[in-house]
């Protein structure tokens, strides 16, 4: 397929004409074009298509339908039948009535090279240069970010399942790519034991028979395993992903022994969750938990504008297992923004984005003033509501002194033994002799990780975000308000 650019069609008179009068008061699609006019242009795929052969379909009709479909979540089979019989469609596309439109196939062919151009993003970029033109982004205005799970697409497994899975997985690979090598090397058994999911069987009902179903699989994808790696085997069935996939599982549920392979326990160490392989088809989906919900998957960080007087635009978006803390993201985000002239003047988070070192790095580096609601104190005397907790403490960091909340002040402070000479505490042991429940204590201005100096920057910027969090600024761009 090659393309030969060109402007994009004007609206045909009569796709006009019944437009409106089926859609007298408009639709999303009518109120888009004549909003947006067109977004995209054909030059703007242009090398993402040879020069020479068949004419492809215009690119910036097939970029609006991948849009439009997505908005619908329509497949690409419904999508073009709806190019073909839809009213809006036709008059967002510039199409006259009767045309025909295209074969759905030709959205996949679209979306691969979109991906294999690396343009996944441009669709975006586009869009946002567009909303830019027309006044509807604006510079260093207000953004929000916040995560979402996304569930893999793949059952979720209990161990026993997983390793019963793996070891069909592997089996049918070997079966398709190697059968004579399996014939020789497998065992009649194998057939009936992985000839259907386990899921569909169902597992034993008591423990010592799902141990033992286990060790039996365990002792199979061993065999497995050493026939592969012996010297008159073929070396290329070594780098076959589904036999590196059996070998991972095997390590992360089996612990070898002198008598044989053990079903590894959490005593004798499991993986972390960002580490542990959930599937055989999608090594990257990993269990995760964010409050009450867990999932295995991933998890999509979409920030998006948040004014009063345009519509919300998303800005960014990231991508991550599952496992990753909302915080690590916070940096990525930030940058992304900035490479495409993005950043807002003020970004509402909520607390997984926020830290104390995120509160100094974001403004320092990029400008943002970072809005969120700071982590609790979960400190025995903030859950009770006795004796002192940190916030009941004022720290004086030009003097260096702390002074407790029965104002009874440490004239100083003093380096730690053994530490750095920045690292210095407060002397407390007085505190409390006005009658306070407080016992005496030790209160550390900082540690090793984080002298000082370092921490007398960051500490306005932490208490100004607990203020803001009381604030009609932080409540009223909240998620739960928007």
């Amino acid at each position: 397929m090659s393309l030969h650019a060109r402007k994009p069609d004007p609206i045909p008179e009569e796709t006009a004409r019944v437009a409106r009068a089926a859609f007298p008061d408009g639709n999303l699609y009518l109120r888009m074009r004549e909003a947006l006019d067109v977004i995209y242009a054909d030059e703007d795929f242009a090398d993402l298509f040879p020069t020479r052969g068949q004419p492809a379909e215009a690119p910036w009709r097939l970029a609006l339908v991948t849009i439009f479909q997505f908005a619908e979540h329509l497949s690409d089979r419904g999508a073009a039948d709806a190019v073909r019989g839809r009213i809006d469609w036709k008059y967002a596309l510039s199409l006259e009535l009767a045309d025909p439109g295209f074969d759905h196939t030709v959205l996949s062919e679209f979306r691969t090279r979109l991906l294999m151009g690396g343009a996944e993003r441009r669709l975006l970029d586009l869009l946002l240069r567009c909303a830019r033109d027309r006044g509807l982004l604006k510079a260093r205005g207000r953004q929000r970010t916040d995560s979402t799970p996304v569930l893999a697409a793949i059952r979720a497994l209990n161990r026993v399942e997983l390793v019963a899975e793996t070891m069909r997985h592997a089996l049918m690979i070997l079966a398709t790519l190697a059968p004579a090598w399996l014939r020789a090397h497998g065992r009649p058994e194998w057939v009936k034991r992985y000839e259907r999911r386990p899921e569909d069987d169902g597992l034993p009902s008591k423990r010592a028979a799902r141990q033992e179903l286990a060790a039996i699989i365990g002792q199979d994808g061993l065999e497995v395993l050493v026939a592969v790696d012996a010297d008159d085997a073929p070396p290329w069935l070594r780098d076959l992903p589904a036999l590196r996939v059996l070998r991972s599982v095997w390590v992360q549920n089996y612990l070898p022994t002198e008598t044989g392979l053990r079903w590894r326990t959490e005593r004798e160490g499991l993986p972390p969750s960002a580490q542990f392989i959930s599937s055989p088809y999608d090594t990257d989906a990993h269990y995760a938990r964010k409050h009450t919900t867990s999932w295995v998957g991933y998890k999509v960080h979409l920030t998006e504008t948040c004014e009063d007087d345009t519509p919300n635009l998303i800005t960014a978006v990231e991508t991550t297992p599952g496992p990753v803390a909302d915080g690590a993201v916070t940096p990525r985000i930030h940058q992304d923004l900035a490479e495409h002239d993005l950043l807002p003047g003020r970004h509402v988070v909520d607390t997984g984005y926020l830290d104390a070192e995120l509160l100094v790095t974001i403004p320092e580096q990029y400008g943002v003033d970072l809005l969120g609601p700071t982590r609790k104190d979960y400190h025995w005397q903030a859950r009770a509501g006795q004796g002192f907790d940190a916030q009941g403490f004022a720290i004086d960091w030009g003097h260096e002194q702390a002074t407790c909340p029965a104002t009874a002040s440490d004239p100083g402070s003093r380096p730690r033994a053994g530490r750095s000479r920045s690292a210095r505490t407060n002397n407390t042991r007085r505190c409390g002799r006005h009658g306070s429940a407080s016992r005496p204590k030790r209160m550390p201005l900082s540690t090793p990780d984080a002298p000082v100096s370092k921490a007398r920057s960051r500490r306005p910027c932490v208490a100004a975000a607990c203020g803001a969090r009381a604030t009609s600024a932080w409540l009223g761009h909240t998620w739960a308000t928007s």
